[in-house]
């Protein structure tokens, strides 16, 4: 029997909403991971299980905190956990502030926090393109250069930084799809991508778009060739020392809770079979524990999970590329644990091997 582990124990801000939850979720069932602190200044003092009632056999007595009960956790966790590190999946532009707070009193406690956001704020390196894309100046703009922002598929090696801003939902989903083709420079820049999401990447608060009558047995489009997310497509399919691309992307709002269907368009910058398009893709992802290669991803078989399922097909004008993930899980929350995973020098793939349900 191996020896006993001592865990790190986790800080997750924002934990009241729908990645929170998520979060929550795959801390509980970490072999590594231990939740040290639920921050939740609209839930806290509440029971987790008030707002997450599926998660009461993991977190039968355990509370939301208050930002302000984050010192005391700190010196609890010091003498407790091997080390702490903290995920947050706090809103765009409240997620900044409250990592800086929490970095500046682990720094008075002599403590040093690795940080996963899985919000917007650490995205982008540069304050004025933050600005550009999201319309208000960035709130801790000292911060940015000390994130970086990718997926691990693209990182080779341990991490370079313990600050990882995750990227955005569809970005992952179409940058997992298009990145083989892309960042080895095997098709021209003119990409286009279509992805259909589901209602829960709209967050926990109701509004038109994610309202039931409406979303049922619907689909169409919102924010065509304007999308938010498109220029975090464009930095992680870039080729190292290459040519950025140019993508075009179509978001589409789909009837269903969870998950994530994206479809790329490419023409090849030279002649590809088929079979050389499935090595291509095999190659690519050989390292990586967390995609799979098929000929037809299916959205069911990435739902619940932490895995994303790509796959590429050619006429020999034109390649499509395919992959599906859950948006709530690949795309915000276990994406953010496979990168703490990676800044933590533990397996990729830690924590986040359970499968999907078969059937939902």
């Amino acid at each position: 029997m191996s020896p006993a582990v001592t865990p790190v124990g986790v800080i997750v801000l924002g934990a009241s909403g729908y990645v929170g939850g998520e979060l929550l979720r795959w801390i509980a069932g970490h072999p590594a991971m231990e939740l040290l602190g639920a921050i939740s200044k609209s839930h806290s003092g509440s029971p987790i299980i008030a707002a997450f009632p599926h998660l009461a056999l993991a977190f039968p007595e355990d509370q939301f905190r208050s930002p302000e009960e984050i010192p005391a956790l700190l010196r609890r966790g010091e003498g407790t956990f091997a080390r702490i590190a903290c995920l947050s999946a706090a809103p765009h532009t409240a997620s900044a502030p409250q990592i800086a707070a929490l970095l500046e009193e682990a720094e008075a406690a002599g403590i040093e926090i690795p940080v996963v956001d899985l919000s917007a704020d650490f995205r982008h390196a540069d304050p004025d393109t933050f600005e550009r894309i999201y319309g208000v100046s960035h709130p801790t703009p000292d911060l940015l250069p000390t994130f970086r922002s990718s997926l691990p598929e693209f990182t080779a090696g341990a991490a370079t930084a313990s600050r990882i801003g995750h990227p955005g939902c569809f970005a992952t989903a179409a940058a997992l799809a298009a990145a083989p083709l892309c960042r080895t420079g095997r098709v021209s820049r003119e990409i286009h991508i279509a992805a259909i999401t589901g209602s829960t990447g709209s967050g926990g608060k109701p509004k038109p778009t994610t309202h039931h009558p409406q979303r049922h047995a619907n689909l169409y489009t919102y924010k065509a060739l304007s999308h938010r997310h498109t220029p975090e497509m464009e930095d992680m399919l870039t080729p190292p020392g290459g040519l950025r691309p140019r993508v075009r992307f179509v978001p589409h709002s789909g009837p269903f809770a969870r998950g994530i269907h994206a479809t790329v368009f490419a023409t090849p910058a030279s002649p590809m079979t088929g079979d050389e398009l499935g090595a291509l893709y095999q190659d690519f992802y050989a390292a990586a524990p967390l995609v799979r290669v098929s000929e037809s991803p299916r959205l069911k078989e990435a739902v619940g999970s932490a895995t994303a399922i790509v796959g590429a097909r050619t006429d020999g004008e034109t390649v499509v590329a395919f992959s599906v993930i859950d948006n709530l899980g690949k795309g915000a929350a276990s994406g953010g644990v496979q990168w703490m995973n990676r800044v933590l020098d533990l397996p990729d793939d830690a924590g986040l091997t359970t499968p999907p349900p078969g059937w939902l």
